[in-house]
C-alpha cells in the first residue's frame, strides 16, 4: 500500500470525514461499473458500491488493509455481488421447485381422471417439460436428467462426470432458470385452473 493510501487509512480509522469522503469519490464510478457487470442493474450496483463503502466507515476502528483502497473494495463489491446473485439463484430454485409436476400431483391439487381439460393440462405440461429440458445444452441437460430424474446427488453426479460440485450446481441452477422460463405461461395456466 502506498505512502499516501496508508495516511487516508488511518485518519479514516480515527474518524476523518475527508478521508471517507475521498475514498468514495476516488473509487466509486470504478465499482459501481464493476459491480454493474455482475449484477446488470445500475441501481442496484450502485446500492452495494454504496453499502460496500459505508460498511468501510462503520468498521474503520479496527480496519487492516494489507493491499491498496482499490484492491479491498474491489474485492468486498465483487463479493457482495457474488452473495446477490447466489441468494437470487437460490430464491428462483425454491419458487421453481415448488412448481414443478412431482409437486403438483400433490394430493390437494390432484386431477380427477373425470376431468379431461385436467388430463389434458397434465399433458400438455409434461409434453412442454421434455421439449424444454431437450433445449438446454448437452451437459447441462446430462447433469438435469442425473438430477432430477435418476435422483443422484450434486456429489455422485460430480464424480460420474468428473466435474467440480459447484460445476453441477451452475449447471442446475442455468437448467432451472431455463425451464421457468420457457414453462411459464404453462404453470400460470396450470395455476388458474387449480385455483381460479
Amino acid at each position: 500500500m502506498e505512502h499516501t493510501e496508508t495516511l487516508i487509512v488511518e485518519q479514516l480509522k480515527t474518524g476523518n470525514e475527508d478521508a471517507y469522503q475521498y475514498i468514495y469519490d476516488r473509487h466509486y464510478a470504478l465499482l459501481c461499473h464493476v459491480a454493474n457487470g455482475y449484477v446488470k442493474d445500475h441501481f442496484l450496483a450502485e446500492t452495494i458500491v454504496g453499502d460496500t463503502i459505508f460498511h468501510l466507515w462503520e468498521i474503520r476502528e479496527t480496519l487492516e488493509i494489507s493491499v491498496s483502497i482499490r484492491s479491498y473494495l474491489l474485492r468486498a463489491v465483487r463479493n457482495r455481488c457474488i452473495n446477490y446473485l447466489n441468494s437470487e439463484w437460490e430464491k428462483r430454485e425454491i419458487s421453481f421447485s415448488s412448481l414443478m409436476p412431482d409437486e403438483i400431483t400433490d394430493d390437494k391439487m390432484m386431477i380427477s381422471d373425470s376431468h379431461p381439460l385436467g388430463t389434458l393440462l397434465e399433458r400438455e405440461l409434461e409434453e412442454e417439460i421434455y421439449k424444454a429440458i431437450d433445449k438446454l445444452p448437452d451437459e447441462c441437460r446430462r447433469v438435469f436428467d442425473k438430477s432430477r430424474f435418476e435422483g443422484k446427488s450434486y456429489k455422485e453426479i460430480s464424480q460420474e462426470l468428473g466435474i467440480s460440485v459447484n460445476t453441477v450446481k451452475y449447471h442446475i441452477k442455468n437448467a432451472l432458470a431455463s425451464l421457468q422460463k420457457n414453462l411459464s405461461k404453462y404453470l400460470i395456466t396450470l395455476l388458474l385452473f387449480f385455483f381460479g
